[in-house]
């Protein structure tokens, strides 16, 4: 008990001086403090495991010390010494904070067994905001990558959001990202230290889908040798998140409507109810509200998942974040290659500027990784990258010069920027020098 320090406050020299003689022999360090105002000096002489603080003193009152060291150190467990007299008063005390109180006259080996009890409650508490954090840390998600106002629209919204349990319906094309967002909003929000339990609803066929989301007992059906749990119960506390909801079956939508109105639901083959506290986030690339009217999906179940609603762009509608995902991608793929940074050559950046991103975020990592593969400069070429020839409305491929995609890019940029130079340029990742010198040469400039 050598590294924990005691706190001693009370106005009787005989309490202090048997406390102070008793955990000494403990292996305690103690001090003492015979009134409010000698225990603020020597709290601010250093931090105090423990302080046990009589309420009934002359000058400062005990509530008022306690409110004090409080605002000094609010790590430090106080414990209250009182009369019998003032329970009242120690009351009051535990509702400021403090972690007991014990009556005089004291019991030794009571107090001795409560100061254990709190030092053992104060470990624990902070080895779980160290557990917390190395959570935190062996659960950080992908960062999401984008300078564009849609994708801090994007941003946004998941902040508000994620401070609720609000259902949460991600839309846009597939491999824009919807599953980052999904995760983002798990990671901010009071679940986050709970799983993030992920389902693909479009790729499992609807019987193994019903027993992989409510699990089933032990001879369910035939293979069935073991009892497994659900995605649904292993989700509870945590997010469960439901890729390409557009994708179930009536079947399997009449199941997760009932889940969601109750938050209870039974294994294949069971007949117990078992509960499951989870926040549901739905992603989709398919019109929901269209499928309603054609009447395949359920309306009561886009009401009840259709709370809050995110759309994330395509990689076409904010192309000025395409140059950062790829940089973004290029540094991933280091790291993972053992190789250095690469830089990006001025015509594989043109090249990725022209190209349409059919298959957005993920065809863009998919060519950068590639090219990591590849690459054998000190730069990422054009040649590096695995993008077809793209084509115009008559099948016909286009045919431009790299001058004539960089002004196109150049233009755009600076209309997006409302012919702010000086924010055009920081978008380009160019200085004003050699943006002018570019106006110039393309006739750009007013």
């Amino acid at each position: 008990m050598s590294e924990h320090r005691i706190l001693i406050v009370d106005d009787e020299l005989s309490v202090r001086s048997s406390l102070e003689e008793w955990f000494r022999e403990d292996g305690f360090r103690v001090e003492t403090a015979e009134d409010g105002q000698a225990a603020l000096r020597a709290m601010d002489r250093g931090p105090f495991d423990i302080v046990l603080l009589d309420l009934k003193m002359p000058g400062m009152d005990g509530i008022s010390v306690q409110k004090r060291v409080r605002e000094i150190d609010p790590a430090a467990t106080i414990i209250i010494l009182t009369a019998y007299a003032s329970v009242q008063t120690a009351v009051e005390a535990l509702k400021l904070g403090a972690f007991d109180y014990v009556t005089k006259p004291v019991d030794p080996d009571d107090l001795s067994n409560l100061v254990r009890n709190a030092l053992q409650t104060r470990a624990l508490a902070e080895e779980n905001v160290r557990l917390k954090e190395k959570v935190s840390e062996l659960t950080a998600i992908t960062p999401i990558v984008g300078v564009s106002a849609p994708m801090e629209h994007v941003q946004e919204m998941i902040r508000t959001v994620a401070e609720t349990d609000s259902s949460v319906v991600i839309r846009g094309e597939s491999g824009t990202g919807k599953e980052l967002v999904a995760r983002a909003i798990h990671a901010q929000s009071r679940r986050r230290y709970f799983p993030l339990v992920a389902v693909n609803s479009g790729s499992i066929p609807e019987t193994l889908l019903e027993s992989e989301l409510f699990g089933h007992e032990k001879g369910a059906y035939t293979g069935a040798q073991y009892r497994r749990k659900g995605k649904i119960e292993l989700a509870s506390g945590g997010t469960l998140f439901l890729d390409e909801i557009g994708d179930i079956t009536p079947k399997m939508q009449i199941g997760l409507l009932r889940v969601l109105e109750t938050h209870r639901f039974t294994r294949l083959g069971g007949n117990q109810e078992i509960a499951s506290d989870f926040r549901l986030i739905c992603a989709t690339h398919k019109n929901l509200e269209k499928l309603v009217e054609e009447e395949l999906f359920r309306e009561d179940l886009f009401y009840r998942i259709n709370v809050f609603s995110i759309q994330v762009p395509p990689l076409r509608e904010r192309p000025e974040d395409i140059l950062p995902l790829a940089r973004f991608f290029v540094e991933k793929y280091a790291r993972a290659m053992g190789k250095p940074v690469l830089a990006i050559a001025p015509e594989a950046e043109a090249a990725l500027l022209a190209h349409r991103w059919p298959g957005n975020v993920r065809e863009l990592e998919n060519a950068i990784e590639r090219a990591m593969v590849v690459g054998k400069g000190q730069a990422l070429e054009g040649r590096d990258l695995p993008l077809a020839a793209q084509t115009d409305g008559a099948g016909e491929p286009q045919a431009r010069s790299l001058a004539a995609l960089e002004k196109d890019h150049v233009a755009r940029v600076l209309r997006e920027c409302d012919g702010n130079v000086t924010q055009a340029a920081k978008v380009l990742g160019i200085d004003r020098a050699t943006l002018y010198n570019k106006l110039k040469r393309y006739g750009l400039r007013r």
